[in-house]
């Protein structure tokens, strides 16, 4: 008989997700608070203080001194400040300004005043948003596909220093028959600490640039990196925001790419992290798999083996069962024969497998790329995922029997 789970493995992984993600933001709110509110008490206390004195002092009714301190708390919003400081919306301020509505920064120091702006702040933040997280997932993929055109570079020279290579060997089609890379994919593990000491060492010489030049402390420029790249935005600290600086173009030009590129590659970090998280997720689901009933267990695995089909739906009860090594590629269909359900007659077609195709499926896989992308989005476009993951999963070793 069948088990009838109520959960299937990526619901399942949904659910524990968002419960690990709850409980993350319940100790974040707990360390933040124990933190930060007693600063908060000390500085409001010192503040009813000074208002005190002040309204004392000058013979001013609190009321009034409360009206003017809207009154300027209106205007710092607004962009004023004390101190001169750069215009907020000429050309430059305004081209900062869409850098972060569209990077989705935001970090709020300059916003729409008027009606007019604010509606068309709504139209262009959503192609804008839009067009930028293509930009960054087309910057993912190509960074993968260096980091792993290096890796399989020292791999082959690896394999050529220890003899399993010959020296004379070449890319191409010969490659499929080299046992020791067929298959080959660079590590997630590998890419993430590259990613993160690239990101490490992009953060420290901006900081270096911003305590130079804002006259920042070194933690705060680091502080304000993280929040940046990372795209949080709080508004705290902003570059680029006084009204001179020494050398003011080429600061300006700098502290464009660093942010570009900052942002690039903490976007390519946080997604390789992702995965490591669902690496996690599916071990934990692993763990906590249902093991009072061996039967269905075991029946279940026999089900979700690769390539493991059945043929003849009206014969279950015969337990036939075939096991194919490759994937099979149907001139009527194109389905993908894992662990399906099947006529003998589709069974029979799906025999008839073109000779191109799987030479180019042996040359895929000798060469790192993944060897069931075609086939599956003929069946199902969204099958292998979407967006950044679907990147990861389809390049990266360790996803590859995650789904």
């Amino acid at each position: 008989r069948r088990r009838l789970a109520p959960l299937n493995e990526d619901n399942g992984r949904f659910l524990l997700l968002a419960a690990l993600i709850a409980a993350y933001l319940s100790a974040g709110a707990t360390v933040f608070s124990a933190l930060e509110s007693p600063s908060e008490a000390a500085a409001q206390l010192r503040w009813n203080r000074t208002l005190h004195n002040f309204s004392r002092i000058f013979n001013i009714s609190p009321p009034e001194l409360r009206a003017f301190l809207r009154s300027y708390e209106a205007a710092r919003a607004a962009g004023i400040r004390v101190d001169a400081l750069r215009p907020r919306w000429d050309f430059p301020g305004a081209f900062y300004f869409v850098g972060t509505v569209v990077s989705t920064i935001g970090f709020g120091m300059t916003t729409p005043a008027t009606v007019a702006g604010k509606v068309f702040l709504i139209i262009y933040g959503l192609f804008g948003c839009a067009g930028t997280i293509l930009f960054f997932n087309l910057f993912l993929e190509r960074i993968i596909s260096l980091l792993a055109f290096i890796m399989k570079a020292c791999y082959e020279r690896q394999l050529r220093r220890s003899g399993l290579l010959p020296s004379n060997f070449r890319r191409g089609p010969a490659v499929s028959g080299v046992g020791s890379l067929v298959g080959w994919k660079p590590s997630v593990y590998h890419v993430m600490l590259i990613l993160g000491f690239f990101a490490i060492t992009l953060s420290c010489c901006a900081s270096a640039m911003y305590t130079a030049v804002e006259g920042w402390n070194y933690i705060d420029s680091l502080y304000y990196c993280f929040v940046t790249f990372s795209t949080i935005g709080f508004g705290d600290l902003v570059s680029s925001q006084n009204a001179a600086y020494q050398h003011q173009g080429l600061y300006r030009f700098g502290n464009f790419i660093f942010i570009l590129m900052g942002v690039c590659c903490i976007y390519s970090l946080f997604n390789v992290i992702s995965i490591v998280i669902k690496q996690i997720l599916n071990w934990v689901l692993k763990k906590l798999e249902c093991s009072c009933c061996p039967k269905c267990h075991k029946s279940s695995t026999r089900l979700s083996r690769r390539n493991a089909i059945t043929p003849g739906a009206r014969l279950r009860r015969h337990n036939v069962a075939v096991d194919a090594d490759g994937q099979y590629d149907s001139d009527t269909e194109g389905r993908r024969l894992s662990g399906e359900m099947i006529s003998m007659r589709e069974l029979t077609a799906s025999n008839k497998v073109s000779l191109a195709i799987l030479q180019k499926q042996l040359s895929e896989t000798a060469n790192g790329y993944p060897r069931n992308v075609c086939i599956n989005t003929r069946q199902n476009g969204f099958s292998a995922g979407v967006g950044a993951l679907a990147i990861m999963n389809n390049r990266l070793a360790e996803t590859s029997d995650s789904r």
